[in-house]
């Protein structure tokens, strides 16, 4: 009898009776699209008032306040889990595991007065017999959390989710697209299974509509599987790119973080959590809900495509302030001034008389500096906030030393070397002053590329 009741599809007796929290999120924003436009009436969940569209009726509520949380949820039946914590400053990220435990307790409470139904959560596939990352670990307990209450719940457990907007797609695009040789450490030869956004959406539609999921936890993923260096050069190929990887093993997930975080537009404090999320391998061992939702699965370089289309056919919309001077026109007087930089640091080899010059202290500075001008030269031309940061260093250094080299005009001393000769003296004044100009637009083009570049957006 039972049996007979829970196979049968589930229909939308009452109104609103289906609740997505995150709705303004990666996974929300797209299921409620997916779930109004199959003719379902959603009640989307977001911590900002936003406007009703056609079959979406959007509540507004505080998931660590359990009466706002109950009054979002009266009159539902299904109720989709889809929030985490992991974005946000460093003391928010380090506090993450405990707020996501207390999201999912409330949440659980608030379910549980409001006698809904049935609720679905999307986490992280992980390996049980390993000893899990912080990221993976909290979104397991979340699942176990939810699930101990008297609320049947569902739980999808996924690999590396493949869309645009989406964090891991965000990382690898631009990891790919602005460094053609990969300084990368072990991790990238952890196994995974990505999985395109749209078939993550049609699993969680599938869920609320087969019944039968009701209670069960499912892993998911997609046909391929592959190491993240691998899907790093699948999506090189896409772009006609060579890549070179070359592996550290010493470099942890913390510093690779960091490296993300100037390298790309996603903030080291949702990059650790992804990182950690590929220390381990995650592929699927279980894959039966293919025979309850039976689904074409797309591929990795699909996915890509996907994902890469859309993102330049609908990127995110961005409240632009308004501006003096914009990005590119900084980025163009900091690579015309590092470049002039370049040529004005050459003259001491050809206009200087001075012999010290040529001691070995001398020409290993030189060398070291040319190194960091062409390091600045190609992250500046890649958009990166790494070239912003070596450009300003370098030249507040170089501003230092050709005004050093200089004291002389003003003190009657050398604290560099021996008096410059005229000529010397006079290129060190316009180097003082292109160096300035470098100082400037560096850290112009720094704050504009926090302000104005997110997940995927081009400048």
């Amino acid at each position: 009898m039972n049996q007979e009741i829970i196979d049968i599809p589930y229909s939308q007796l009452k109104p609103y009776s289906i609740l997505v929290t995150g709705a303004t999120g990666f996974i929300g924003s797209r299921l409620i699209s997916k779930l109004s436009s199959s003719g379902f009436t959603v009640k989307g969940m977001s911590r900002k008032k936003l406007e009703d569209i056609p079959n979406v009726k959007y509540v507004q509520a505080d998931v660590f306040d359990v009466e706002q949380l109950e009054e979002a949820m009266s009159g539902t039946e299904v109720v989709y889990y889809l929030l985490h914590s992991m974005e946000g400053d460093k003391g928010h990220w380090r506090e993450f595991a405990s707020r996501e435990r207390i999201q999912a307790q409330n949440f659980l409470k608030a379910a549980t007065k409001a006698n809904v139904k049935r609720i679905i959560y999307l986490g992280g596939l992980v390996n049980d017999s390993l000893e899990l990352s912080p990221h993976m670990q909290s979104r397991k307990d979340v699942g176990e959390i939810l699930a101990s209450g008297n609320i049947p719940v569902t739980q999808l457990r996924a690999s590396l989710i493949i869309g645009s907007q989406g964090g891991s797609y965000a990382m690898l695009r631009y990891l790919v697209e602005r460094l053609r040789i990969m300084v990368t450490p072990s991790w990238v030869k952890s196994l995974a299974q990505p999985i395109a956004v749209d078939d993550v959406i049609e699993y969680l539609v599938g869920c609320m509509t087969h019944p039968q999921t009701s209670g069960k936890i499912y892993e998911i993923g997609g046909p391929d599987i592959m190491t993240y260096e691998e899907l790093m050069r699948v999506y090189s190929a896409y772009l006609n790119k060579n890549l070179f990887v070359i592996q550290i093993p010493f470099l942890t997930t913390r510093l690779s973080s960091y490296w993300v975080d100037l390298i790309t537009p996603v903030k080291a404090s949702l990059a650790r959590p992804l990182i950690d999320s590929l220390v381990h391998d995650t592929i699927v061992h279980e894959n039966s809900i293919t025979d309850i939702i039976p689904l074409r699965l797309k591929s990795v370089r699909e996915s890509i495509d996907i994902a890469t289309k859309e993102m330049r056919d609908s990127p995110p919309v961005i409240n632009r302030r308004e501006e003096k001077t914009g990005f590119k026109i900084n980025q163009k007087l900091l690579l015309g001034s590092l470049i002039a930089m370049s040529i004005i640091g050459t003259t001491y080899y050809w206009l200087d008389d001075r012999p010290d010059v040529y001691s070995t202290v001398w020409l290993a500075a030189g060398t070291m500096w040319y190194i960091g001008i062409i390091s600045g030269i190609i992250f500046v031309k890649s958009k990166t906030r790494l070239g912003f940061i070596i450009s300003g260093i370098l030249s507040w250094i170089t501003l230092a030393f050709w005004s050093f080299d200089n004291f002389y005009v003003i003190f009657d001393t050398s604290i560099i070397a021996s008096h410059p000769n005229d000529v010397i003296t006079i290129r060190n004044f316009i180097g003082i002053f292109v160096t300035v100009i470098a100082i400037i637009s560096s850290h112009n083009t720094f704050h504009k590329v926090i302000d104005y570049q997110y997940k995927g957006k081009p400048i």
